[in-house]
């Protein structure tokens, strides 16, 4: 652990924990393929001097060239061993402690965002001295490893043991946001005292919305469905979905469907669709670059459809509902604060699913109405909305930080490392 040195502590820098890998190549550039690009972070930089994430980065020759850089101006990351699943995580656990505790300088705020094994392992720091941070919680554990989401021997113990940790550190946060209105907050509570507050982690410029809603379109023959989302893991249900779409298909509509995302279990998919003989309907694009690549997607579909077993407050709808899309979504999460319902269905449901494509695709002006609704709605997640609430909480933990290092910073980390600390003034992290 480095300690800030006086010069430091005129500047408020942030330190953030992200459950995302990157990639860096040798010139030291990190890169994102998605999400999370440099200007994800001009959000904190509205308030905070710099930015530094921790991460886990993998060292590569060369990114594709429509890969984003991440880091830049303001932003900087400190690298953990690049590690994917809990498997692979064993092998480096003490790896990942070692670099976390050596990215943490008193001084700066902290700002874990949720659930994450690496926010966890900061948060056990963070307890030692009785620091002051916050959480952005961003996702559900309880649901993530619901049955169907994640395929693991120890997914019950998961089940049973993240939320709690969670909800402890919630608890003992001094600041707390969440992408949903209500959901996450009823199962994972901020302390009483703490500044609480809600805003979606959705980038929504003015460019992402189109003008007027979609009109009905009467005798239109074929459809198109399209879901976005990771296949790193079953999440997001897409093989619910390829199930429930190979029940239409037999029922008579004339579907396609298309898949935005790729990850480990891409050959599985694409295998189940060949197995229920539609490969020839169902289209597999990978990932695309955030922004005008999907939007071009969305904009050729006809129905978003996203069956997760999991959400937070899924981006990829309120995306797809800023361009007037039609959607159905399931009863998880903060689907039920986008969506009336109507339009959502049980989670995990293939027969109720296909039923309620069905119940769709057939009447174009619900369609039409289902896009109107859905681009007023996502009209409440721009941009410019979300930026303030986020700048109350930044300024928030900004002050918890600063009072903390004024009145008890120095005698609490004196009295527990001893000498150890005054060996590391000189270690301050150079921004």
């Amino acid at each position: 652990m480095n300690q800030a040195s006086p010069q430091q502590q005129s500047k408020m820098n942030l330190l953030l924990t992200l459950d995302h890998r990157f990639d860096r190549t040798p010139d030291g550039a990190v890169w994102t393929q998605t999400t999370f690009a440099h200007s994800f972070y001009q959000r904190y930089l509205a308030v905070f001097d710099h930015v530094r994430v921790i991460a886990r980065i993998r060292e590569v020759e060369s990114v594709p060239s429509h890969w984003k850089r991440a880091d830049g101006e303001g932003v900087a990351f400190a690298a953990v061993p690049y590690y994917v699943g809990p498997w692979q995580y064993l092998l480096v656990a003490e790896k990942v402690k070692e670099a976390i505790k050596n990215a943490f300088t008193p001084g700066d705020a902290v700002i874990l965002r949720v659930s994450s094994q690496i926010a966890s392992h900061l948060h056990s720091l963070l307890c030692r001295y009785d620091y002051p941070y916050a959480v952005e919680v961003i996702g559900d554990p309880y649901d993530v490893f619901a049955p169907g989401a994640v395929k693991n021997p120890l997914r019950p113990f998961f089940r049973w043991w993240f939320p709690r940790q969670l909800q402890t550190q919630c608890m003992k946060a001094c600041a707390a946001a969440y992408v949903t209105e209500s959901a996450l907050q009823k199962r994972y509570p901020p302390a009483k005292k703490a500044f609480s507050t809600n805003y979606s982690s959705v980038e929504l410029p003015d460019e992402a919305f189109v003008s007027v809603p979609r009109l009905p379109r009467e005798n239109q023959i074929q459809f198109t469905i399209i879901t976005v989302g990771t296949m790193d893991q079953l999440y997001k249900a897409p093989d619910v979905l390829i199930d429930a779409v190979a029940v239409c298909l037999k029922l008579g509509l004339n579907l396609e469907l298309v898949l935005v995302g790729d990850g480990q279990h891409r050959p599985e998919l694409e295998a189940r669709a060949a197995k229920l003989g539609i490969k020839e309907c169902v289209y597999f694009c990978g990932e695309l670059p955030a922004g005008d690549a999907v939007r071009a997607e969305l904009d050729r579909a006809d129905l978003f459809v996203l069956p997760s077993h999991q959400e937070g407050l899924p981006r990829a709808m309120i995306e797809a509902m800023a361009r007037g899309l039609p959607c159905i979504g399931s009863t998880v999460g903060g689907f039920p604060e986008l969506l009336p319902d109507e339009d959502m269905v049980v989670p995990g449901n293939v027969l109720v699913l296909a039923d309620k494509i069905c119940e769709v695709i057939e009447d174009p002006k619900r369609m039409a109405q289902m896009s109107a609704r859905n681009l007023q709605k996502a009209r409440n997640y721009r941009e410019q909305l979300l930026q303030s609430r986020r700048n109350n909480l930044y300024q928030y933990l900004r002050e918890k930080t600063e009072n903390w290092m004024q009145v008890e910073g120095r005698s609490c980390l004196y009295k527990s490392q001893g000498s150890k600390v005054k060996s590391q003034e000189s270690r301050a992290i150079s921004y």
